[in-house]
This record gives structure tokens, C-alpha cells and sequence, in this order.
């Protein structure tokens, strides 16, 4: 018979003390796992987190376009021999070997996927992490991040669009186009977002279409929605129709009417 070990929960430790000696954590659970060199998946609300001996070797969120995408969106690789499958990590080693591109663009290419998914992966949570120990996407020949670099890179890149225009409301929500009378000049990049901005797509999905990281797209997002060229949708419900005027109504105001012109 075959024992299969659950691994012991992790322990509870104090959040004070953590933040403490770790300033600025934003997941405390990421920061106990990397201490451990744990290796499996840390699944959060936006996104999901591998882990090999307590460092990220791969990043996932729905919001973030893939490897996948950012090397065919635009022809850095013909979609035809991309090697289509979910584990991203094994089609960049196959890519690797198939000698389709030079190793050092591939992995400048990969981390910046990393750390765009791991920017939303590790964005404010409604709900806690779940961690399922085990196996992980494999890290192979590329580097893998520090828990620190990716804290420290996301810390920053919050940091910047705060600077940029400090409402975070353009970032998720449909996005409209504004008219200001005086519209300043926008970049090509900024143009080519504006463009797409139809009062549907989000930051997220324009960033898939343009076959950008989403993060560069939320930059560009924030600096328009700081010139007053657009915005997020209003997603307040509409009034309630007036109810419609019935004839005693109507009565009602002719004699206030001819009440105000006998005074």
C-alpha cells in the first residue's frame, strides 16, 4: 500500500511581527512559503503563482496577456509554430530548443511576463490564497524570481501609476472616450489605446488586442485618463422612469397655474 503525506498546514504566525521584519509584504503567505522553499501553486483571487523552493518560476492572470500572446500578437513569431499548449514554461523550452529565437529575447520576453502577471496576481484580495503543494511549472533553463524582486517590482509599479493619475477606477472597468475642448497630443502608443476605447473593452482586453503587457497598457491608460481624454464608464443603474402624468394631475396644475396668476 501506498502512503501518500499531506503536508502540515502552514503555521500561523503573527502579522505584526511578519510586517515587521518583512516592511511593505504584500502577501504575507508568499513571504512564510519563500522562507520554507516551498514549491507549489499559490492560487489568489487575480491571479496564480508558481513556486519552486520558495521562488516564482511562472505567473498567470486572466488579466495579463500570456508568453503566448506577446510573442504572435504582433509577428515576433508566427502564431503557426508556437507550440500551443498550456504549460507555457514547456513551450518556451521548446521554442528554446527549435532555435526560433535568441535565448536572451526569450527570457527578457518570459520574465516580463512573469512579472506582469504577478503584478495583478498579487493586487489587493477579497478572498486568501489557497497554496497546493506539490508539483509546479519547471523552471528549467530560465531564471527564477526571488519572492523579494517580485514584491519590490510590484510595490514599484503601484507606486508609478499612483503618480500617474491616483483614481484606479479606469484600470478594470469599461472604459469611454472623453472630449475635452482642448485635447492635448497623444504618443502612437496611446493613440493605438485610445482607438480601441468604445465604451466596452477594458485596460486588460485592450492590452490581449494590442499584444501589450497589461501593465505598460495600464500606464498608458492612466496618463490619458489624467489629460481628460477618457474614462471609466459609469456602471450606476439608471433612474426610474417618472411615472407618466395622469389627468387629475393635470387639473391639479391648471388650477395652481391660474391660482399664481390671480395673485
Amino acid at each position: 500500500m501506498t502512503v501518500v503525506e499531506t503536508p502540515p498546514p502552514l503555521p500561523v504566525r503573527d502579522r505584526a511581527a511578519l510586517h515587521e521584519r518583512v516592511p511593505g509584504a504584500l502577501s504575507p503567505m508568499l513571504i512564510r512559503l519563500a522562507e520554507e522553499r516551498a514549491t507549489g501553486v499559490l492560487v489568489r483571487e487575480h491571479g496564480t503563482l508558481h513556486l519552486a523552493e520558495g521562488r516564482v518560476v511562472h505567473a498567470e492572470s486572466p488579466l495579463a496577456p500570456g508568453l503566448d500572446v506577446l510573442l504572435t500578437a504582433r509577428g515576433t513569431l508566427d502564431p503557426a509554430v508556437w507550440p500551443w499548449t498550456d504549460d507555457i514554461p514547456a513551450a518556451a523550452q521548446r521554442l528554446l530548443a527549435a532555435d526560433l529565437l535568441p535565448r536572451g529575447a526569450l527570457e527578457l520576453c518570459r520574465l516580463g511576463a512573469l512579472y506582469d502577471a504577478g503584478y495583478f496576481a498579487l493586487a489587493p484580495s477579497s478572498t486568501p490564497g489557497r497554496f497546493r503543494y506539490g508539483t509546479t511549472a519547471a523552471a528549467g533553463p530560465w531564471r527564477a524570481v526571488p519572492v523579494a524582486d517580485l514584491e519590490r517590482e510590484t510595490l514599484r509599479r503601484r507606486e508609478l501609476l499612483h503618480r500617474i493619475w491616483p483614481d484606479p477606477s479606469a484600470d478594470g472597468a469599461p472604459l469611454i472616450r472623453a472630449d475635452p475642448v482642448a485635447p492635448p497630443p497623444v504618443t502612437p502608443r496611446q493613440r493605438a489605446v485610445l482607438d480601441r476605447v468604445d465604451g466596452v473593452r477594458t485596460a486588460p482586453r485592450i492590452a490581449r488586442e494590442l499584444g501589450r503587457p497589461a501593465f505598460h497598457t495600464l500606464v498608458d491608460v492612466r496618463r490619458l485618463a489624467a489629460a481628460g481624454l477618457l474614462a471609466p464608464r459609469s456602471t450606476a443603474p439608471a433612474p426610474p422612469p417618472l411615472p407618466p402624468v395622469t389627468d387629475p394631475d393635470i387639473a391639479l396644475l391648471k388650477r395652481l397655474r391660474d391660482a399664481l396668476e390671480a395673485l
